[in-house]
C-alpha cells in the first residue's frame, strides 16, 4: 500500500487583487486548508491522508477549489464549515458530496462512492 491512501490538494494560489479569474487565497483557502489539517489530525488519520497546498488548479470560477486523489473528486466553493462533512463523508466513508461538486462535467468523478479509508 502507498504511504497515503488519499491526497487532498487545496488551491492556495494568489493572484493580484481584482484579477478577473479571482483568487482562492483571497477567498480564504489557507484557512480551509488549516481547518482540514486540524480535522485530519483530530480524527487520527493524518498518517493515512495528506492535505497539501496546491498552486492554481485552474478552477477559479468555482471558488475555493479542492481535489481529492486517487478518486479525482473536485469540490468547489469549499468553506471551512464544510470540512467536518468532507472528512466524515468523503475522506473516511468514500462518499461524494454532490452539492460541493464542480458543475462542469469535466470535473465529474468516475463514481459517487469509493472504498472507505482503511485502518492504519
Amino acid at each position: 500500500m502507498s504511504r497515503y491512501q488519499r491526497h487532498i490538494f487545496v488551491c492556495i494560489n494568489e493572484r493580484p487583487k481584482g484579477h478577473p479569474k479571482g483568487c482562492c487565497l483571497e477567498k480564504g483557502s489557507a484557512e480551509v486548508r488549516d481547518t482540514l489539517k486540524a480535522a485530519l489530525n483530530a480524527r487520527g488519520i493524518k498518517d493515512a491522508v495528506r492535505a497539501n497546498n496546491a498552486g492554481c488548479l485552474d478552477a477559479c470560477a468555482y471558488g475555493i477549489s479542492m481535489v481529492i486523489y486517487p478518486e479525482g473528486i473536485w469540490y468547489g466553493g469549499v468553506k471551512k464549515e464544510d470540512i467536518p462533512e468532507i472528512v466524515e463523508r468523503t475522506i473516511i466513508n468514500g462518499e461524494v458530496i454532490e452539492r460541493l461538486l464542480m458543475p462542469d462535467p469535466k470535473y465529474k468523478p468516475a463514481a459517487l462512492h469509493f472504498p472507505k479509508l482503511q485502518a492504519t
